[in-house]
């Protein structure tokens, strides 16, 4: 093989090599597009297809849907795609806890109505230490940003969470801050 051989067959090697590794980045990346698809499908129906209100009515009807019912989309502004996406990714790190709804706009009607029971529950002094952290440091201060549905439902999973596992108020305000369903970006408090 002569020089110019040479520098060809590894201009071609390099190219294959390249492109194998182009090609594998690609690849690898695949399952993100779909997990991203079905997440903007996910929240293209909530956005435009809930019941939840902020309205006491609603609150009171929590107690009466099927247990097949689901409480569904914001209270309060539309929806936030890049929030949604945070805060659904951010609520993957309590996923082994089965009382916390994975996705704060699509919460099952019997979990709903559990957690809304549990909000009459008394805690210890010490716990409600944690409880009353929550309260103040939350982006809301409180379970929501008005003593809807939501504020029965995130308080009552605040105390469940204290009492069965041992939350601390910061863990309850991260809870918190996450299931914010409002709408809109976030901080609502703040505006």
């Amino acid at each position: 093989m002569n020089t110019k051989q040479i520098q060809i067959a590894v201009a071609v090697a390099l190219l294959l090599i390249g492109g194998a590794y182009y090609l594998s980045t690609k690849l690898a990346v695949v399952p993100a597009l779909i997990a991203d698809q079905a997440l903007a499908a996910t929240f293209d129906e909530l956005s435009k297809n809930g019941n939840s209100t902020c309205s006491a009515s609603f609150a009171d009807s929590i107690d009466t849907m099927p247990d097949s019912g689901r409480v569904q989309g914001s209270c309060c502004s539309p929806m936030d795609p890049h929030r949604y996406e945070e805060q659904v990714t951010g609520l993957l790190k309590f996923k082994d806890i089965p009382e916390i709804p994975s996705d704060p706009y699509d919460i099952d009607a019997t979990l709903a109505k559990q957690l809304k029971a549990y909000y009459d529950i008394e805690l210890t002094p010490e716990q409600q230490q944690a409880y009353d952290y929550a309260m103040a440091n939350s982006n809301e201060k409180g379970p929501c940003c008005c003593k809807c549905w939501r504020w029965y439902v995130y308080g009552g999973l605040a105390k469940l969470l204290i009492q069965k596992y041992n939350f601390t108020g910061e863990q309850v305000t991260e809870i918190w801050n996450l299931s914010d369903g409002c709408g809109g970006a976030g901080g609502h408090v703040n505006h």
